[in-house]
């Protein structure tokens, strides 16, 4: 019988690469239980974009360990994850790079990225945020808002923010609600809404 191949690193030669279309969807929050598990962070309500692929590509958390404390042990650039549930508002997963509860724990921090092209196809009125970032904002007039900077989470739903071209307007917010949201163009980058540039 063959020996297991040692997982891989992020230095090195060997390490996996991240997709030109990788996403961050979460962080980990560190270890779950005694058996090796991790408990992620989504960061969307609806954690399907970590349930969609068994691939995740794991990246250290951009703060730096602080100067002095013990090396990091290397890091995988990729989980093979074996199972996945959701607990709680996170998302617990086993993986094969990951042995114990040490080697869970030391992933605390570690950002979690999924390839784009693995994400469940969404319903026709349905939409990722990460599709609607960028895409220019006008209403039914032909007012330009500026591009989507970000969307807020308000519970019924989102909110649009908008950053207008003008240097230090402030931000429109646009409920994205079908009663003002007239269309979402992905391959033409463009939303139109029923909105005043007064509102």
């Amino acid at each position: 019988m063959a020996a297991p191949l040692p997982p891989p690193t992020v230095d090195g030669d060997d390490a996996p690469a991240l997709p030109a279309d990788a996403i961050e969807v979460g962080r980990v929050l560190g270890a779950w239980g005694v058996k090796g598990a991790i408990k992620v962070k989504p960061f969307a309500a609806d954690p399907q974009a970590l349930f969609s692929s068994k691939r995740w590509f794991i990246q250290p958390p951009e703060t730096p360990r602080p100067p002095g404390g013990r090396p990091a042990p290397p890091w995988p650039g990729l989980l093979r994850v074996v199972t996945a549930r959701e607990q709680g508002d996170g998302v617990v997963a086993t993986a094969q790079e990951i042995a114990d509860r040490d080697a869970a724990a030391a992933l605390k921090g570690a950002r979690v990225f999924v390839a784009r092209s693995s994400f469940p196809t969404p319903d026709a009125d349905e939409f990722y945020w990460v599709d609607l970032i960028g895409l220019e904002v006008s209403n039914t007039k032909g007012e330009a808002f500026g591009p989507v900077v970000g969307l807020i989470e308000t519970g019924p739903h989102c909110v649009l923010r908008a950053q207008p071209p003008t240097p230090d307007a402030p931000e429109v917010l646009i409920p994205f609600v079908a009663a003002y949201v007239v269309q979402v163009d992905l391959p033409g980058r463009r939303i139109v809404v029923d909105w005043e540039a007064d509102y």
